[in-house]
């Protein structure tokens, strides 16, 4: 097999990319410390087409040398906004309709590959991912509609913020394009 290259690809300009139609889906990031979590949070959005970004509390925002580095220039790409406080990037999103998913381990919360986003209802999705150490604040936990959970079978209790932000929205980006 031949390794496609960059042409291949047919990726669009960072100007394409900015008008190009969006899944309807916001990252919102809850008090991450990591900066290249930030970063690689980013370059998923952007595969993913994510419709937005946004960055709350302790998160560190663009520009960044250290975002960049993972992000790859994602940062420029992808909507972003931020919010001194989760609890008004919620109240945005609340306001506008959309369905606020909490991503974090809470009784009673939804196996991800149990929810199936309804994108052919033109639902609009948010989901809310955590602090390395601390999770989703609770207070934050308590404003979502939906909590969901990526079961796991190993020993540690958790994953990395970054490589749980991608799984959840790869499940959205797959019913996105099955719609």
């Amino acid at each position: 097999m031949k390794k496609k290259t960059i042409w291949d690809m047919n990726r669009p300009s960072v100007e394409d990319f900015r008008r190009s139609e969006k899944m309807p889906l916001t990252v919102v990031v809850d008090n991450v410390r990591s900066l290249n979590n930030i970063g690689s949070i980013f370059r998923t959005s952007d595969g993913f087409a994510v419709e937005k970004v946004m960055l709350c509390g302790i998160s560190a925002t663009p520009p960044s040398p250290e975002i960049h580095k993972t992000a790859l220039g994602a940062e420029d790409s992808v909507d972003w906004q931020y919010f001194a406080n989760t609890s008004d990037a919620i109240d945005v999103l609340k306001q506008k309709g959309v369905t606020v998913c909490c991503l974090e381990q809470v009784i009673d919360s939804i196996s991800l590959q149990n929810f199936t986003p309804d994108f052919k209802a033109g639902t609009h999705y948010a989901f809310v991912v955590g602090n390395e150490v601390d999770g989703v604040d609770p207070a934050i936990v308590d404003r979502c509609d939906i909590c969901l959970e990526i079961p796991q079978l190993g020993t540690k209790h958790s994953l990395n913020v970054a490589v749980s932000a991608g799984i959840t929205m790869w499940h959205f980006f797959h019913h996105y394009i099955d719609k």
